[in-house]
């Protein structure tokens, strides 16, 4: 007997949520295993960066495709493929024996996730149009999205500690299985009837441009930044950059409609889509090693560390979406970036204390996490509903692509920062008599936790400097955007038109 609308809807829910729970997890329980990952299979830390940025960047380069295809075959059809396939692909990673496998993996399972967080979006604003069922839809997708980041760490420690790190990634071929059969019988088809071909040469050229720039951060400290390799690199990235623009703008259906970032919601929200993975997600990568080598903790002792950044996420996201309903995003969303700066900023203050603990951590994982929770559903929200929901395909890619964009360049920019303050603490010691290759050797050691031929008390403290500068360019990186958010909404209290703009 055929489910009622209302009970499809439940069922549609139930879906979306539950694969945010997989993608929720698996961006914060990853970094927690980490640290058991370069030992268990030998890895550096641009093995770590690559894990991570492998990932990222792989969803990077379907969201746009992603979005086009849902629109125009079918936003249930290609959400049920991506399920089924970050299910397999998850198997793999679970599976792999080398870091060069895993980090494989982690592309093709970043490719699936993508397409996966495109289309739950792309299904919660076809099936939830209204003003409070959307928001009820809405601040649901974003509890269960919390639950996944929230606990993810713990869970991703426990298991490593308990079953062995294979089973943070091996865990989802059970819930994909749960997922297709909620999507099978509760989502409904939809499609933009107005949807056109795939503009593969923006896939192609911003694809690229994003890889060069994340490769030449992440790779050139051993090329040197001014080598005609690394130089190659850059302007390699830049003329696909420009090609990009070019082809965006030459094309009759581009993938990127600039039209719709003339709209004040819409762009005010892409900036704090930006400014998050500026600050807050990148550092996700990093925190777990300054638990285990600056602190001394343990896989477990740093995974219940890690749930005062990662919990509030979880606790926050219903009240930000009722706050941005009754008020409007251009104050909420500029405000939460403003909170996760302030959070940065105690967790620098932290982090240098006389006697740093997860005590002198806690204020600033908090308010960081709270900021976090205030704005990472309301941005999403935001753009959807900044356009018709006939596009609701295209902005949700636009917004996520702003998202991993952002990410994959700040974990690779972070990872520099991380070692040039260690190296920059290390030349005021008697390391600083090594020359550059061997410094900055002992600095990629110490970020990555390994042992280095220095006293304990030097490589402690420069691992901590190092984290410093870290945590002061998240601090001021996203107070910046949030000025430029609040900006780009306009202070004059009015809410930008939605569909009448597009």
């Amino acid at each position: 007997m055929p489910f009622s609308p209302p009970r499809k809807n439940t069922l549609a829910l139930l879906a979306a949520c539950l694969s945010s729970l997989m993608f929720g997890l698996e961006i914060s329980s990853v970094p927690a295993i980490l640290p058991a990952l370069e030992q268990v299979l030998h890895g550096g830390f641009k093995d770590i960066q690559w894990v991570m940025n492998a990932y990222t960047i792989a969803c990077t380069t379907v969201l746009m495709a992603t979005g086009t295809f849902a629109d125009r075959f079918g936003r249930r059809r290609v959400f049920m493929i991506s399920i089924a396939l970050f299910g397999i692909t998850s198997l793999l990673c679970g599976l792999a024996s080398t870091m060069a496998v895993l980090i494989a993996g982690r592309a093709l399972q970043g490719a699936s996730g993508g397409a996966m967080l495109i289309c739950q979006v792309a299904v919660l604003s076809h099936q939830f149009q209204q003003g409070r069922a959307r928001v009820r839809a809405f601040a649901a997708w974003g509890i269960i999205f919390g639950i996944g980041l929230g606990f993810g760490p713990i869970i991703g420690s426990a298991m490593a500690a308990l079953a062995g790190w294979q089973w943070v990634f091996l865990v989802h071929a059970p819930l994909a299985l749960a997922t297709l059969a909620l999507a099978l019988a509760g989502v409904g088809e939809s499609r933009d009837p107005h949807a056109q071909r795939l503009d593969a040469w923006g896939v192609v050229t911003l694809s690229l441009a994003v890889f060069g720039l994340a490769f030449y951060i992440t790779q050139c400290p051993d090329l040197g930044f001014t080598s005609p390799g690394a130089l190659g690199i850059v302007a390699a990235s830049a003329l696909c950059l420009s090609a990009f623009v070019i082809a965006e703008n030459l094309s009759p259906h581009p993938m990127f409609d600039f039209s719709v970032f003339r709209i004040r919601n819409f762009s005010g929200a892409l900036i704090g889509s930006a400014a998050m993975n500026f600050s807050f997600w990148p550092f996700m990568i990093y925190l777990p090693v300054y638990f285990h080598e600056a602190l001394g903790y343990g896989d477990v002792g740093a995974g219940l560390a890690l749930l005062a950044y990662t919990l509030p996420t979880l606790i926050v996201p219903p009240v930000a979406e009722r706050l941005a309903h009754r008020y409007r995003p251009g104050y909420v969303i500029p405000g939460g970036l403003f909170t996760i700066g302030l959070g940065f900023f105690l967790m620098r203050a932290g982090s240098g204390a006389e006697h740093a603990s997860w005590l002198t951590m806690l204020p600033g994982c908090v308010v960081a996490g709270i900021g976090l929770g205030l704005t990472n559903t309301t941005v999403t929200n935001t753009t959807t509903g900044a356009v018709s929901s006939a596009r609701a395909g295209m902005a949700s890619g636009i917004d996520m692509s702003a998202r991993m964009i952002a990410l994959a360049i700040n974990i690779a920019l972070m990872g520099f920062i991380l070692g040039a303050g260690i190296e920059a603490f290390l030349m005021r010691t008697p390391a600083g008599g090594h020359d550059a290759t061997q410094l900055h050797a002992l600095g990629e050691a110490l970020a990555a936790g390994h042992a280095v031929p220095l006293d304990h008390a030097v490589a402690h403290d420069a691992l901590v400097h190092g984290f410093g500068w870290v945590l002061l360019y998240g601090g001021a990186a996203v107070w910046a955007l949030a000025a430029l958010s609040f900006i780009v909404f306009g202070a004059t209290g009015r809410v930008a038109s939605t569909a009448a703009d597009t």
